[in-house]
């Protein structure tokens, strides 16, 4: 059994979506982040960062103490090990899985983060800031667009590396992208989210995620310092 402690956000549903796909049975301990649950001691203890998601697996492969393991990218990685499946065994095909996963870790998500962040939460609107994160959310999506124009998935099969992508994709409106401009991510995007494991990973999604955060959940989330 996996303990999956997560929230409605796309490094949340990374997880779920890998779940639901590999078949593996996971509990869920949501994390409200809006009210400040991401700074409980017990979940500090097993991630560190206060930011959601974290897993811990009861039955870890090879046996012994559970194992809690944070950070979405580090997450997927670990499934894919502990189960042998979205991740190729040949050296080659690892490398291509593991280049596309680490480039959504290192820059989609942050860049698309920063995007929506000012698009949408922000509660001044700064023209510097939004135009600077909608070019380089244009620029990353043509990166995928370009890579999708020849193959069906980021990496050969459907892999971590889809999944890692998959859900900072879907909120394009945010990011102030037209994704009938991209055709072959469009293309991309569509098969996903017909897929069995995807549709199931986002029926766990709480409606009121997408309601307008308060001044008080803003402060929560928007103005931690190392205190």
């Amino acid at each position: 059994m996996i303990d999956l402690y997560y929230w409605a956000t796309p490094n949340g549903h990374k997880i779920t979506m890998f779940l639901e796909e590999a078949g593996l049975p996971y509990k869920i301990h949501p994390v409200d982040i809006g009210k400040g649950d991401q700074f409980k001691p017990e979940f500090l203890a097993i991630a560190p960062n206060n930011r959601i998601p974290a897993i811990v697996d009861n039955a870890p492969k090879g046996g012994g103490a559970p194992i809690s393991v944070f950070e979405s990218g580090a997450i997927l990685l670990y499934l894919a090990e502990k189960t042998g499946k979205f991740i190729p065994g040949d050296i080659r095909g690892r490398a291509e899985v593991l280049q596309w996963l680490f480039w959504q870790v290192g820059g989609l998500g942050p860049m698309a983060g920063q995007n929506g962040h000012f698009n949408v939460y922000a509660p001044e609107k700064i023209p510097y800031a939004i135009d600077r994160y909608n070019r380089e959310a244009s620029r990353l999506y043509g990166v995928m667009n370009w890579r999708l124009s020849d193959r069906k998935f980021l990496a050969g099969d459907y892999s971590i590396a889809d999944m890692a992508c998959y859900p900072w994709i879907v909120p394009y409106k945010n990011h102030q992208q037209d994704i009938n401009d991209f055709p072959h991510l469009k293309r991309w995007l569509d098969e996903i989210a017909a897929r069995p494991g995807t549709k199931a990973a986002y029926a766990n999604v709480d409606p009121s995620y997408s309601k307008l955060i308060t001044g008080e959940e803003r402060k929560i989330l928007f103005g931690q310092t190392a205190r």
